[in-house]
């Protein structure tokens, strides 16, 4: 067990970046997980992190139950663990885990595409849903909010760990999917009800979720196969998109 009781240190400088700014785990090569939740879904998948971080309350309390998940265990004082966090109400541990942007795209997994999504919760919610329904894969096309940074893990809830997540995903990389894309439209395309009605869904699909203000480019529109459009008999002009993507993606693995 290493105590660490400086604001100073390089390690901590090296977590608080990684817990307060989005992108730091990139450059890092390594990702902050904050929450004895998130911890333990990471750990039930396997994941072992480099470091276990413990404020010396919780070390005093459960700190034998995680002192053998990771290479390192760290502890330190409750005030400088709270210096660290991004949360308004901090966390009493985390994991420092290792990261690396080398995930190659499996052409005939069931997928969820996200082309350029900017809200960081709306991300979140849609890889937990993909991974509640049974998706393998998320393809994020570069301009997405970055899937590994801590607003998006929290609202993830763990989901992150049962998917194969890639990043800056191009056009080029759905144009090799061999599963068929569908994306949602507000305007046009069949109805989902109707499709499912019929038996024209199946599970083994990709869907195509777009930015919340201007939907799907033009480039990816090209390679869907079906636009497929959800019915509002309350007359909204159109559904928040990771609400739309709960019900497609429950649509179809159910189908």
């Amino acid at each position: 067990m290493n105590l660490i009781t400086s604001r100073d240190n390089p390690l901590v400088k090296s977590i608080r970046r990684l817990a307060q700014e989005s992108s730091a785990y990139r450059k890092a090569g390594q990702f902050w997980l904050e929450g004895d939740h998130l911890c333990r879904a990471a750990v039930q998948r396997g994941v072992r992190p480099l470091q276990v971080v413990l404020t010396e309350s919780f070390w005093q309390e459960q700190g034998a139950e995680w002192a053998a998940h990771g290479d390192q265990l760290i502890v330190m004082p409750d005030t400088l663990f709270a210096s660290l966090s991004g949360l308004e109400s901090p966390a009493r541990m985390g994991f420092v885990v290792a990261w690396s942007d080398q995930a190659a795209v499996l052409p005939d997994a069931s997928t969820v595409i996200l082309d350029r999504l900017q809200d960081a919760g709306n991300v979140g919610a849609i890889l937990r849903c993909a991974s509640a329904f049974g998706y393998r894969q998320v393809l994020a096309i570069k301009g997405t909010a970055a899937l590994w940074s801590p607003k998006v893990l929290r609202a993830g809830m763990g989901a992150h760990f049962g998917l194969h997540l890639v990043e800056s995903a191009s056009v080029a990389d759905v144009a090799a999917l061999t599963v068929p894309v569908l994306t949602t439209s507000s305007h046009g395309g069949s109805f989902l009800h109707e499709l499912l009605k019929n038996g024209q869904l199946q599970p083994q699909c990709a869907w195509l979720f777009g930015h919340e203000g201007q939907g799907v480019s033009e480039a990816l529109m090209l390679h869907a196969r079906q636009m497929v459009r959800i019915a509002q008999p309350g007359g909204e002009e159109s559904l928040n998109v990771a609400t739309a993507a709960a019900i497609c993606l429950h649509a179809s693995a159910t189908a």
